[in-house]
């Protein structure tokens, strides 16, 4: 199971995640309350230890612009969030996670087939309660049949992270707002606690 600890904006909250055995952390360069600079994400990247891989978030940004902070905070993969083409991932590498966004099966078929390295599955609702109406059918990731690898994300928290790992079966998971205090800062405890269930669950499944 690949565990992204997303929206880091802070050294101790990316040591932390590789301490608690995250395997990759996310910096979110576009518009959002976790943003953060180049600059700043260059000097977590530079102190965090060297295996954990470090990934940054666009939204239909420019290619060079791209380019240039992939270089300039020695990022591994970069994840695209907008309306970016097929020639546009290309042109990129190939070191691409290319999220989008689906709650059905007609969302699920309509997937084109990136130039990436991975999918990144988003649900479309904002609602993430236990509770939610707006529940979303995690076994549409298990038999999409998706070329590629798929990551799911949105609304992933300790609460729900073991049964949607049971459903999805994914190749990943990405999670961002359920193991924060506030924007951007995250809670240690809720991180540990989060990547604790994927693994245990993960394992469970794998020895069952």
């Amino acid at each position: 199971m690949w565990i992204k600890i997303c929206g880091i904006t802070r050294l101790s909250d990316a040591v932390a995640a590789a301490r608690f055995g995250a395997d990759a952390i996310g910096f979110i360069f576009a518009e959002s309350p976790r943003r953060i600079s180049p600059e700043e994400a260059k000097k977590i990247s530079l102190k965090v230890k060297s295996d954990i891989a470090r990934v940054g978030v666009f939204v239909n940004s420019p290619l060079r612009e791209v380019e240039r902070i992939k270089a300039k905070c020695g990022l591994d993969l970069v994840q695209l969030h907008g309306e970016e083409s097929a020639d546009y991932c290309l042109a990129l590498g190939g070191e691409i996670i290319k999220a989008v966004k689906a709650t059905s099966w007609e969302d699920i078929f309509n997937i084109p087939p990136y130039p990436c390295k991975a999918l990144l599955l988003e649900r479309k609702e904002a609602q993430v309660a236990e509770s939610d109406i707006h529940y979303f059918d995690w076994k549409l990731v298990r038999f999409m049949g998706y070329e590629k690898p798929v990551i799911v994300a949105g609304g992933l928290n300790p609460a729900n992270i073991s049964r949607v790992i049971k459903e999805a079966r994914p190749y990943g998971v990405d999670v961002s707002s359920g193991i924060e205090e506030r924007p951007g800062v995250k809670s240690h405890a809720l991180m540990y606690e989060f990547i604790e269930r994927a693994r245990k669950t993960e394992y469970a499944l794998t020895a069952g």
